[in-house]
């Protein structure tokens, strides 16, 4: 097997067994059917996992194994399955969590036409001896029957030469079982043993008593009288499954069985919905509801058989539809939930309820005079206003009362009051989801009040409001959207009055900029179908265009609000080709804008564009577009960015009189210029792998350049990052190791010379091309990685490599990500940390102690990032290091390190018993920190203390509940809350009432 192959299976065996990623067993088999690795490779590969000491990891190894094997079961060869069915057999007598995957794998083998001669004996002694079928789950129970049966029909001789012995492990199996789908292949066994003249010896009446038994079968109704039963216990938690059961039921059940006890279950549920104090008692007497109308909906009406449905409904709407017309008392609400429970259940039965409920609720509406009892009303009227699931032909239940739920919309769209103006909003919504509620002219009536609304209305929840009903409609009605209201914003955004804001006093200013971010919003917020996208992203585009050229008064956070809503634009529009067509015309434009500011940032003229907020809020426009390119326009637009930064090559730029000469890479030009290479990380480092970057080499060394030479922040991070997102998508080889090497030569120049200017540069790149190469899990990332490590006892970059652990191990959100389509492997965190812990203690411990605290900070950040399971496993070897932690002076230490703390001190072990005096003391000295973030992640550390056993956590509660006092006592209310929390919980120990 090629060193590629082997590093391939590794990482899919380690994905799946550590990394519990079920779907890489697939990926698994598929590779070997591919011939990439063997069966028997697959078990090498499986070695140290099957070898565990934990039960658990042993049998994630077995079962990837069994998993593959049912896949591939008839590619394998004689000699394989040989040595797989002995490597089974002696798993039999391992731990019993094993025992599942290990029958499943069997069963794979057992269907292997290459079966030796004498195995299928050997199989079924082992399972004969080694299990009690009857304490295995029902699905393993099944699978050893059906071995069974597939031995006997593939290798009966084998079988009858085991004589009675085959009958007698057979009855031991079967003895017992309960479950009716095992027992269907248990008779079928018996049925075969006694037909085709199996050896049935001494054991003739055992093989009679465990199948007669079962016969005769009846049944009887005796399960929803015991759920009514139960329904009147006090315990919450037998209310709960009772619940539960009754809504499994429904889901199976026929109507014919439930109809005789649908008074009594009714009367149940109505006290459970009416009367409980419990939100989830509530929700699931709701379920149970729905899911029982559900099930008396699919009852067949004919001329001799009672309408189950109808009955039930007559019961729930006698009791219920009166409360509707009391809109000041508590059970209206109910009520409501109860009848909108029953009408989303089925077609039926929403017409049933619509038909009862609308017209009385549309009526109380229209008469109420005060705003609150229109608004409950208007509430439980968007309860009932919802698609209903049935069949195309069928009508919208709501049909009938389209024109008054339109009249009561636009009246509430028109009062002053923001609860009715949002809740109607709501409505407007749903209506306009089902097919033929809105006619062409309530559509258009919509959209002018809401284009008012974004207007007129400066209430934040009225606007969101606003924003989310206009973008569900337009994904339905785009016209209406294109021809009223984009031309009304637009007009807006760019009006007389606005513009001229030197005229303008601040108040003003400040409400005509928020008018205009509304309008803004907006159009991001409808601009989701091809159509719009066209019409609104010019819109825009010629705002930043204004903003840069000063013909229009828009401030800086107006320039990042339409830059943020553009990148919204581009993330929710339908991915379709017009759209792509769109923003891959949008680049240009963008990088035109900026290279027009940059140039004339050199000469004196400040734009907006020139802002570092503003580049970095045009990023994500360009990175979001060229992630979802097609292949063409993706390659065009890396061919276009190549040559503007590497030769400087305008041509496709709009307005290009730009000078002849532009070198954007180069550090000795000015900050404006090069500061742009930010724009080139989303045009080259968000495109799909498959698409090629022209002149690569070129670009990586002048990338290389500008990031170890330019004084710039932003230019020379951008460039290391760039650089980085390519190296992290290069083809695996000698080219790349190659450049590895180059780059960490070049860096290690400047981080070794104390006197290099260049050093921050330098150990920026460091930082992200190890985090480049170890998202990739290539070898050579552990040359950069302890690099970094060694940087912790620097005294000018020792606190930077600290906090750079943090960018090692966390998502980022520019580049190097999933969504870049960069190279990232599953579990790479836990990898770097089980590769690396050690030498973190090691540096630790022989560190000077000033220097102590940039291992803690590192620490810190690595064990921070890691998942919570595996916090919980590795924490307690290193507990000296973070109760260290915990004194480091450093305040992002200390949050970091309670935060990995608490949900260990939640189930404690013994290491964290033992070290509990030092573990108070220190956690007690922090909840007065001048930190707020540190004073509640002490607190809630404290709080988790109290868990610890009371004979333990005793003799600390007097000096606790003294430390508690002065944040009891603190300035934030959050503090005082997380305080008293505590306290209640360390009040308690040792009494009556307490634990």
């Amino acid at each position: 097997m090629m060193a590629a192959d082997s590093a391939l299976l590794l990482g899919l065996v380690e994905e799946f067994v550590l990394g519990q990623q079920d779907r890489k067993a697939v990926d698994t088999a598929t590779e070997l059917k591919a011939g990439q690795f063997t069966i028997l490779q697959l078990v090498e590969a499986l070695g140290l996992h099957l070898t565990s000491s934990q039960p658990q990891t042993r049998g994630r190894g077995v079962q990837l194994l069994s998993n593959v094997l049912q896949e591939c079961y008839g590619d394998l060869t004689e000699r394989e399955v040989e040595v797989l069915i002995v490597f089974y057999e002696n798993r039999l007598k391992d731990h019993y969590v094993i025992t599942p995957h290990v029958i499943q794998g069997l069963k794979a083998l057992t269907k292997c036409s290459v079966l030796p001669p004498g195995s299928a004996v050997s199989i079924l002694k082992s399972l004969f001896q080694d299990i009690h079928v009857q304490s295995l789950m029902l699905a393993e129970r099944s699978c050893v029957y059906n071995i069974l049966i597939q031995l006997m029909e593939s290798r009966e001789s084998e079988l009858k030469g085991l004589g009675a012995d085959f009958v007698f492990g057979f009855v031991q199996s079967v003895d017992g079982e309960r479950d009716p789908r095992n027992l269907l292949l248990a008779f079928h066994i018996a049925r075969k043993i006694v037909h085709e003249g199996y050896d049935l010896g001494k054991f003739t009446e055992e093989l009679f008593e465990v199948t007669s038994c079962y016969f005769p079968i009846d049944f009887s109704p005796f399960l929803l009288p015991l759920i009514i039963e139960k329904l009147d216990s006090d315990v919450q938690s037998a209310k709960l499954d009772s619940l539960q059961t009754l809504t499994a039921c429904a889901s199976v059940y026929e109507h014919k069985d439930l109809a005789q006890f649908l008074p009594g279950l009714w009367a149940s549920l109505r006290r459970e919905v009416f009367q409980t104090a419990s939100e989830r008692v509530e929700a699931a007497g709701l379920a149970a509801v729905g899911t029982l109308t559900a099930c008396l909906s699919r009852s067949v009406l004919n001329s001799d058989s009672e309408d189950s449905l109808n009955v039930f409904l007559e019961l729930v709407l006698k009791d219920c539809q009166h409360h509707l017309c009391e809109p000041d008392l508590k059970l209206v609400w109910p009520s409501a939930k109860l009848l909108q429970a029953t009408s989303t259940a089925s077609y039926r039965a929403s017409h049933r309820v619509a038909a009862a409920v609308l017209p009385s609720l549309i009526e109380q509406y229209n008469s109420r005079t005060q705003c609150a009892q229109r608004r409950t009303l208007l509430e439980v009227l968007q309860g009932f206003v919802h698609p209903v699931t049935s069949s195309e032909e069928d009508e919208s239940v709501l049909l009938d009362f389209r024109q008054s739920l339109c009249s009561i919309v636009f009246s509430a769209l028109s009062e002053s009051n923001a609860d009715l103006q949002i809740t109607s909003m709501r409505v407007l919504t749903a209506l306009g989801q089902q097919t033929g509620l809105l006619l062409e002219s309530d559509v258009e009536l919509a959209v002018d009040h809401l284009t008012r609304l974004i207007l007129e209305e400066g209430d934040p929840k009225v606007s969101l409001a606003v924003v989310e009903c206009a973008g569900s409609l337009a994904r339905l009605h785009p016209a209406a959207f294109i021809s009223k209201m984009v031309p009304r914003l637009k007009e807006e955004i760019f009006s007389e009055h606005m513009a001229q804001g030197d005229s303008a006093t601040p108040s003003q200013e400040h409400s005509q900029q928020a008018v205009r971010q509304r309008c803004v919003a907006a159009l991001a917020a409808v601009s989701s179908r091809p159509s719009l996208v066209q019409e609104s992203t010019p819109v825009l585009l010629q705002v930043l265009t204004s903003a840069h050229t000063g013909t229009g008064a828009f401030s800086l956070e107006e320039v990042i609000s339409v830059c943020h809503s553009l990148q919204k634009i581009a993330e929710q529009a339908q991915d379709t080709e017009e759209t792509g067509g769109v923003f891959h015309d949008v680049i240009p434009r963008l990088l035109g804008l900026a290279l027009q500011a940059a140039l004339q940032g050199s000469s004196g003229h400040c734009s907006p564009i020139l802002e570092e907020t503003v580049l970095s809020a045009m990023v994500p426009i360009i990175s979001t577009t060229c992630a979802r390119l097609q292949s063409r326009l993706a390659g065009q637009t890396a061919s276009r960015a190549v040559s503007l930064f590497l030769d400087g090559d305008v041509s496709f730029l709009p307005e290009n009189a730009f000078p002849a000469q532009i070198q954007l890479l180069k550090a000795g030009d000015s900050r404006s210029q090069s500061q742009m290479v930010c724009l080139l990380v989303g045009c080259v480092c968000w495109l799909p792998r498959t698409v090629e970057v022209p002149q690569m080499d070129r670009l990586l060394l002048e990338l290389l350049e500008l990031s170890c030479t330019c004084d710039h922040p932003l230019s020379y991070t951008s460039a290391a990052k760039c650089y980085a997102g390519l190296v992290n998508k290069s083809p695996a080889g000698e080219a790349l190791d190659s450049l590895i090497d180059r780059t960490l030569k070049r860096i290690s120049t400047e981080l070794d010379s104390a006197s290099s200017p260049v050093r921050t540069q330098a150990f920026t790149l460091l930082l992200w091309v190890s985090k480049a190469l170890l998202l990739r899990y290539h070898p050579l990332s552990t040359a950069l990685t302890d690099k970094l490590f060694s940087l912790l006892s620097d005294p000018e970059l020792g606190w930077l490599a600290a906090d750079g652990f943090s960018l090692l191990m966390s998502d980022s959100p520019d580049v190097l990500n999933r969504g870049s389509h960069a190279d990232v492997r599953i579990m790479y965190r836990q990898r770097f940390f089980t590769e690396n812990s050690a030498k973190l203690v090691e540096g630790f411990n022989a560190a000077v102690q000033e220097k102590k605290s940039g291992y803690l900070k590192a620490l810190s950040h690595i064990v921070n990032n890691l998942p919570r399971q595996v916090q919980l496993t590795e924490l307690p070897a290193l507990l000296p290091l973070l109760l260290e932690a915990l004194s480091c002076p450093d305040q992002g230490v200390q949050v970091s390190t309670l935060s990995c703390l608490q949900p260990v001190l939640l189930d404690p072990p013994s290491a964290l018993i033992a070290q509990l005096e030092v573990l108070v003391g220190r956690t007690l000295a922090l909840t007065t920190s001048p930190t707020m973030k540190v004073r509640i992640a002490s607190l809630r550390c404290i709080h988790a203390l109290s868990r610890f056993p009371e004979h333990k956590i005793m003799p600390f509660r007097a000096r606790v509940l003294r430390a508690l006092a002065a944040p009891l006592d603190d300035h934030k209310r959050v503090v005082r809350s997380e305080a008293a929390v505590a306290r209640n919980e360390w009040f308690l120990l040792g009494s009556p009432g307490g634990r």
